[in-house]
């Protein structure tokens, strides 16, 4: 237990965690309703689209880079998906097509920063635009119809349905985001590809000269976060049942409020996913308590604003320029990162 404190990160999730506490005892005081049992049965299903986002920026953050288009790509995916099945297409076949576009998307991502040498948030930027505007376009700039029965299926895949485990049941929406959780913390904390993403993202030229492929490993986080936006957009099309071209404006934000909240450096090589899932679930219970006890959204959208400025200030400050900047070789050399 005493070494718990001493994994690096941890301090940051231990306090976003107790600041997570504070704010859903805060809540329970304030609104009857914030503690009623389906309020806390359905919090989780709110927050498991706010966590696969986070896990998409925070992958792309500990690469030392940014992902502005993880929004845009969940546009895309619910879009693409409602328009192919509401044009006949089967639903798994909609989502193939639908996921290769994204990972497709993550590729150019990963080249224009990788190969293209642009910085991250230029680029993503970038193609942030030119990906709504193909949402846009995909069904002559207007929503699609109901995807209808034939994709019953799919929205009881991705949203409705749930499974049961010793009495519990568990929304499939909650179980899709604990097993990504799980997937990408295997991979970042316990294998060659994660041990290289923290070192690129710690010093990117002296993990080149230690015999990492950069600009493959930078590109491998940006298809990580492009498949994950994928599963997000197919979340939002089936709470929906349709798709819109304006899905996914905000994700953007959810990603990267999870993802600094709970302590993934913006600076690059730091950060524990384990925060990422605390960072999601205190943006959910923020918005969720707010909207509870009567407050305007925009109370939601300042405490958002001021939760990103804190949280990189903090990193700054305790930071630095970048305090692992001379720790590439000894990342590549560790058990885990």
């Amino acid at each position: 237990m005493n070494r718990i404190p001493a994994i690096r990160g941890m301090p940051q999730v231990i306090t976003a965690a107790i600041c997570l506490v504070i704010l859903i005892a805060v809540f329970s005081l304030i609104s009857e309703d914030f503690a009623s049992e389906r309020n806390l049965r359905n919090l989780p299903r709110r927050t498991a689209p706010v966590l696969i986002a986070g896990i998409a920026q925070s992958v792309v953050l500990i690469s030392g880079n940014i992902d502005l288009s993880i929004g845009s790509i969940v546009g895309m995916s619910c879009m693409i998906s409602a328009t192919l099945m509401t044009r006949g297409v089967s639903p798994v076949n909609a989502s193939i097509i639908t996921l290769i576009c994204c990972l497709i998307a993550g590729i150019i991502n990963g080249r224009l920063v990788a190969r293209g040498r642009l910085p991250s948030f230029i680029a993503t930027l970038s193609t942030m635009t030119v990906i709504r505007g193909f949402t846009q376009i995909v069904n002559k700039n207007s929503r699609t119809e109901l995807i209808g029965e034939t994709a019953r299926a799919f929205r009881n895949l991705f949203y409705y349905g749930e499974q049961q485990f010793l009495g519990i049941r568990v929304f499939n929406t909650v179980l899709i985001a604990l097993f990504l959780w799980v997937i990408f913390n295997f991979i970042l904390y316990f294998t060659k590809t994660g041990r290289h993403l923290y070192a690129v993202g710690n010093n990117a030229d002296t993990a080149g000269m230690s015999g990492v492929n950069v600009p493959i490993i930078v590109t491998t986080a940006y298809v990580i976060s492009s498949l994950c936006a994928c599963i997000a957009g197919f979340i939002t099309c089936a709470i929906d049942g349709f798709g819109r071209t304006d899905a996914g404006t905000t994700y953007e934000i959810y990603a990267i409020v999870a993802s600094v909240t709970g302590g993934i450096s913006v600076l690059g090589g730091r950060g524990l996913l384990l925060g990422t899932l605390v960072g999601a679930s205190i943006w959910t219970v923020l918005q969720n308590g707010l909207m509870l006890a009567g407050k305007p959204v925009a109370v939601g959208n300042i405490a958002a604003g001021m939760i990103i400025a804190i949280a990189v200030l903090h990193d700054v400050k305790f930071g630095g320029i970048n305090p692992h900047a001379d720790t590439a070789v000894s990342v590549l050399t560790e058990d885990k990162p």
